[in-house]
């Protein structure tokens, strides 16, 4: 779902890829909408490659975690709290 101060929402996003899809220039379709070309075409490309379904919103949480506390570490610290009768 789209917040609410998002610049386009999915339908939004097929109006743009359904111009450039009727043969009106990136650059033109930008204008018009308000956006950069840089926009137009990243939602052109995922409209090519997946269709409308690449036109939602997609979740901003990362795909790992690098600096994230080891397992273990972790394990330890709660079971500390829990014997320690420490809050989380």
């Amino acid at each position: 779902m789209s917040h609410a101060n998002a610049r386009f929402t999915p339908a939004g996003r097929l109006l743009m890829v359904r111009r450039v899809e009727s043969g009106m220039p990136q650059a033109h379709v930008a204008a018009q909408m308000g956006v950069s070309r840089g926009t137009v075409a990243k939602w052109w490309c995922r409209y090519v490659a997946e269709g409308e379904a690449g036109l939602v919103d997609r979740s901003s949480r990362p795909y790992c975690s690098p600096r994230r506390t080891p397992a273990r570490v972790e394990e330890r610290i709660c079971r500390l709290r829990v014997s320690q009768h420490r809050s989380p």
